[in-house]
């Protein structure tokens, strides 16, 4: 598949349109079964320059590529990557743990100096989850939700990228602890090694316990199935 090169209209209209920062949002993890949810945001503003290089959402990248953008698209915009456990997925749902994550995301390029004043979010999908986690000082934030944006938005492709690389430096670590689940390859979804192994052994702390019995027929966009999974 010849990955969809994202380019930077959206944000110039949103420039045009009195913004003065574009935070492009995206989630990674969501239907996998094990490991957490993380959600990576990537702030651009009005002296943005061209797309990087190769620039595409995640899912259409080779793990060489996504590890090679990083440092390219962390020097291009302002990254963070937020993450919320398995636990949290278990107590919470699906929803409120992407929403926690994504609020961590945010709060950490708070701290490190990007304002949210005359900032727009750039949320990929058809549902917003994000703001009722924010903060209440933040929630006036502007969320805006865009189908597909990932592969036509630049800042919402380098989200993408953020995320997935961290996620799975995560599950490939935790791979080292427990190699009989096979995380270094599947990184925590639902491979057949993987079930596999949940049958030989059992489950881990890095579970989603209460989608186990439920995982093979988790519908990866359909977030009120999921919130009742997760819940």
């Amino acid at each position: 598949m010849t990955p969809v090169r994202p380019s930077l209209r959206l944000e110039k209209s949103l420039f045009a349109a009195g913004r003065v920062t574009v935070i492009g949002v995206d989630e990674v993890g969501r239907g996998a079964i094990a490991g957490p949810v993380g959600v990576g945001v990537a702030a651009v503003t009005l002296d943005v320059r061209r797309v990087p290089q190769g620039l595409a959402d995640s899912k259409l990248l080779s793990p060489a590529r996504r590890e090679a953008l990083v440092p390219v698209v962390t020097r291009w915009a302002r990254t963070a990557v937020g993450m919320a456990s398995a636990q949290v997925v278990d107590e919470q749902g699906i929803v409120a743990a992407l929403g926690l994550a994504g609020a961590r995301a945010l709060g950490t390029l708070v701290h490190e100096g990007v304002s949210l004043e005359g900032a727009v979010v750039v949320l990929d999908g058809s549902f917003d989850w994000l703001t009722r986690a924010l903060a209440a000082e933040h929630r006036p934030l502007d969320v805006q939700v865009r189908v597909k944006a990932d592969r036509d938005c630049a800042s919402v492709a380098a989200a993408s990228v953020v995320a997935k690389v961290a996620r799975d430096d995560l599950m490939t670590a935790a791979h080292d602890d427990a190699p009989h689940y096979a995380w270094a390859s599947n990184k925590g979804y639902g491979s057949s090694a993987h079930y596999d192994a949940i049958r030989a052994v059992g489950p881990h702390e890095l579970h989603r316990k209460t989608w186990l019995h439920a995982a093979s027929s988790v519908a990866l966009d359909g977030f009120e199935e999921l919130d009742s999974v997760g819940g």
